[in-house]
């Protein structure tokens, strides 16, 4: 967008910008997003346009009390970039920089520390600290505003170094200091439980979600009752337990944490596994161009592309649904998780993150309706992920993760893909050996031409096919190939 599209966008209070520009007001000191509801708007000429919150801090800016922009969705084009700076957006938003220098993180993508910082100032407008210290800050506010924990505490929790700096940081970022913004706010923390509010760009086709997951959920990790998605959360400080609600305008998420300092960590995963960094619009208007596509679009506008909270729990559903159905991976699934527990497959027992990579890779897994060679190929997955979980995220080296799957015996093209679609959220995936998709594809008439067409959007478009397959089951004959999990 050029300067004055985004002010067209700011003037007319378009929420669906909001997270992919900072609109700086040069006058006042203050940085907003675009649909902020301040009832007198600046002039052109008193308007600055930055492409993160870290670039408009970094210019001397402070956040808007009003619509506070620090806590907007994300940009959904780093997800979309494979190159250098889409990586390191991603490493760095995924908490790199929370155990890790900026050093360990250049060496990561294969650069050095100036040519990352060059890289990341001329296009985000802010150095990788820069932009860590801005999510750091948005962590310590939603403690602040949250709990009644000791600043202390917050401030190690939020990934500081030390008090001071969190007291400098909150000041300069919210102009208030800590005590200020824990002022007259009403802590919601119950029970060992802290409620947030997910910001999300709307629409978002909220019953898809719902029925998506409760075919996935797996016995004892996760459950979806009418309209809450539970699911247990594998943190780099223990586990917790997520509880997720569509609720108008935002997601409402309740989190039980072992320790508080996994918090953003925590929000990561949940606003991952429900993609709400889309940008439905562009992705609508995108697949819309193609008439054969936009009646699909028209009819459940908002759909994402479902992510995961753990990268490698859904690589073993992805193995175990290779030419079988869903429910028979979701039944496998947890009858892996009641033999590494231990515990009846009846019993209710509380939710706890999926066996570890360690665990598949040691566990017995006969006589639970697997076949040798899908044994074998779990053991295989197992070993080789032991201690890298964490690597099946959003921020993993996409290619290569995808020939470490298929240099495994017994994972093709089709499982690496659906992993890179899911567990690191690939937005460009399209899944050409699914049947089900195939098979709605074909009945539409799309082509290969057409299909690549609407690039880098393949993932929603496969999501598209798959929720339109059962209108479309009647008008098409499934070709021979693999069935969608």
């Amino acid at each position: 967008m050029t300067d004055d599209e985004r002010y067209s966008a700011m003037k007319s209070r378009d929420r669906r910008f909001d997270g992919q520009f900072i609109v700086g007001v040069t006058t006042t000191g203050i940085y907003c997003r675009p649909s902020c509801p301040t009832p007198v708007q600046p002039l052109r000429k008193n308007v600055a346009f930055h492409e993160s919150a870290a670039s408009a801090q970094r210019a001397g800016l402070r956040a808007c009390k009003r619509c506070r922009p620090d806590a907007s969705p994300g940009s959904p084009h780093w997800a979309a970039r494979n190159d250098t700076v889409g990586r390191a957006m991603r490493l760095i938003t995924g908490g790199w920089l929370d155990h890790h220098s900026v050093v360990e993180l250049a060496a990561e993508l294969a650069t050095s520390e100036r040519h990352l910082h060059r890289l990341l100032v001329s296009e985000v407008g802010a150095p990788p600290i820069a932009i860590a210290r801005a999510q750091r800050a948005q962590t310590a506010r939603t403690l602040i505003e949250t709990t009644s924990m000791a600043f202390s505490d917050i401030a190690f929790a939020s990934g500081f170094a030390s008090l001071r700096q969190f007291n400098d940081t909150v000041r300069s970022t919210f102009a208030m200091t800590p005590t200020q913004l824990r002022r007259d706010k009403a802590v919601t923390t119950q029970g060992g439980e802290l409620s947030l509010r997910l910001a999300v760009r709307q629409p978002i086709a909220a019953d898809y979600f719902r029925s998506w997951f409760a075919r996935r959920a797996v016995a004892s990790v996760a459950r979806v009752d009418d309209d809450t998605i539970e699911t247990s959360l594998r943190l780099k400080s223990g586990s917790g337990l997520a509880r997720l609600r569509f609720v108008d305008d935002y997601v409402h998420c309740l989190l039980k944490l072992d320790q508080v300092r996994d918090l953003a960590e925590a929000v990561r995963q949940c606003r991952t596994a429900l993609d709400l960094d889309c940008d439905p619009i562009e992705v609508g208007d995108s697949l819309s161009s193609n008439a054969a596509i936009a009646p699909l679009v028209k009819k459940r506008p908002g759909l994402r592309s479902p992510g995961s909270v753990d990268g490698f729990a859904t690589l073993i559903f992805a193995v175990l649904g290779q030419q079988r159905s869903v429910a028979a991976a979701q039944t496998l699934a947890g009858r892996i998780v009641s033999r590494v527990r231990n515990h009846d497959t009846s019993a209710q027992v509380p939710l706890a993150p999926f066996p570890s990579a360690e665990q598949i890779a040691q566990a017995d897994l006969a006589g639970l309706g697997l076949t040798g060679r899908n044994i074998d190929t779990l053991h295989a997955v197992g070993k080789q992920w032991t201690d890298r979980e964490s690597e099946l995220g959003p921020a993993a080296h996409r290619d290569q993760v995808r020939a470490e799957l298929v240099s495994i015996k017994g994972i093709g093209p089709w499982t690496a893909d659906y992993v890179q679609m899911r567990s690191l959220s690939h937005p460009d995936i399209w899944l050409g050996g699914d049947l089900v998709a195939a098979r709605a594809g074909g009945a539409l008439g799309l082509d290969d031409c057409a299909i690549a067409a609407t690039r880098p959007w393949r993932s929603y478009l496969t999501h598209h096919l798959w929720a339109a397959s059962t209108d479309l089951a009647s008008q098409s004959t499934p070709p021979r190939s693999a069935g969608t999990i």
